[in-house]
């Protein structure tokens, strides 16, 4: 770890260990404080003197606590060796889980653990100018297949199970490359910051991409899993102002592809917001609400697949209520896939949608409203692949067959020097 990241770490250590103390001594106060108001008067001089106690108790746990933390940080630091915390798979894991549960406070409190939009190559960020372009992408072709991960994801899981499946770092990617001559470009982001902050973070990074781009770009595809998908539809609106017209980076993108993107919203984000909003009913359980309060706003935007700003500026996002939601229609001048998977083997039954891929139900990968908001995906865009979850549609054989059949399917022909598609297995 490099200093700054394990004192960012310790930081980050004092501030829960401090919190949680808080929060353990809310639960206490709020059962005591019943339990008094039981007894009435008479109990009052009692609870004065635990007040007190307790009050004082707590507050050397908390002191205590923070000081040992800050101790074994100062110390830890003397013994960092200034590589990064993500460069290897446990570190790489914890701090794409951190930064997907609470991004925004560890983008405020630690920013040395904070992620940023970035290209990645091989476990490294590589900076949008051409020399460091050139040198990362030394085979570089005008046809770019970007690709954006999803909650708590990193690059690296688009390699998901490709060593169970004896193709260890075999991607979607990969096949586009080989296949189609598409040059693959891996995003990693923070996952914990608003859906909108990313969307015009991967405007920038993609405007600077194509600009220092080694060869002329031709053809850009936008593939996004979960809340990939939702940071890709923000990007498109956002680069243009939220018109039709393309501008920019936004007229050379051809193809978008959603795998098991929530594009109305997550069913278990919803539950925990009314969960919180339950909890805080109650002072003995709203301790236990402030907690839950503490997930990121990049997991709240999930609740709606919210993609503008205006619809989180200056709002308490948990809040219990109807409140104002933008309709982003899909960008005009591009064809756009849907590809989603249920646990079911029928991805058209009642199950389906009632399960769907553990975390997303079909209708919020389709963005069916069921009115006139509804987005505009034709239905030979969207495929349904059943007895796969969400995390399936990171890596799978039957996904890409899909992708590569639209891409290699287009109106006006396959792209130049594409081989014809293959047949391809559906399990439908």
């Amino acid at each position: 770890m490099r200093v700054e990241e394990v004192r960012d770490v310790s930081g980050l250590a004092r501030l829960t260990l401090r919190g949680s103390t808080t929060r353990i001594h809310e639960v206490h106060q709020g059962i005591a404080d019943r339990a008094f108001r039981a007894v009435g008067p008479a109990g009052r001089p009692v609870q004065v003197v635990h007040d007190a106690i307790t009050g004082v108790t707590y507050a050397g746990v908390r002191l205590a606590l923070g000081a040992g933390a800050r101790v074994v940080g100062e110390v830890a630091s003397y013994r960092a060796n200034g590589r990064e915390l993500g460069e290897n798979r446990a570190g790489r894991v914890a701090v794409a889980i951190l930064n997907g549960a609470h991004g925004d406070l560890v983008q405020r409190e630690a920013p040395a653990l904070a992620l940023d939009m970035a290209v990645r190559v091989e476990g490294r960020s590589v900076p949008t100018d051409p020399d460091a372009l050139r040198t990362a992408f030394p085979d570089a072709t005008g046809r770019l297949a970007v690709f954006l991960h999803g909650l708590t994801e990193t690059e690296v899981s688009w390699c998901y199970r490709s060593e169970r499946r004896g193709e260890p770092g075999i991607t979607y990617g990969t096949r586009l490359q080989e296949d189609l001559g598409f040059t693959p470009v891996y995003l990693r982001y923070n996952t914990g910051l608003h859906i909108s902050d990313n969307g015009r973070a991967l405007d920038r990074v993609l405007t600077a991409l194509v600009a220092a781009w080694p060869v002329p770009v031709q053809d850009v595809v936008l593939i996004g899993h979960s809340m990939g998908g939702l940071v890709a539809r923000s990007a498109l609106h956002q680069a243009h102002g939220g018109t039709a017209e393309a501008e920019g980076w936004t007229h050379l993108v051809r193809d978008t592809i959603t795998l098991g993107s929530p594009h109305l919203g997550a069913p278990l984000e919803r539950g925990v917001h009314r969960l919180t909003a339950q909890l805080a009913r109650l002072p003995e359980t709203r301790p236990l609400a402030r907690l839950l309060s503490l997930r990121s706003v990049g997991i709240k935007d999930l609740r709606r697949g919210t993609l503008v700003e205006a619809d989180w500026t200056d709002r308490d996002l948990d809040a219990i209520g109807p409140s104002d939601h933008t309709h982003v229609p899909l960008h005009d001048g591009a064809r756009h896939f849907v590809v989603l998977a249920t646990l079911s083997r029928d991805p058209g039954g009642l199950a389906a949608d009632l399960f769907g891929d553990l975390l997303v139900p079909p209708r919020s990968a389709l963005g069916d409203t069921g009115d006139d908001e509804r987005l505009a995906f034709p239905a030979d865009h969207v495929h349904r692949l059943g007895r796969l979850n969400h995390f399936d549609l990171l890596n799978h054989p039957l996904v890409y067959a899909r992708i590569r059949r639209w891409l290699v399917e287009r109106p006006e022909g396959p792209a130049p020097d594409a081989p014809d598609a293959p047949e391809v297995p559906t399990n439908r």
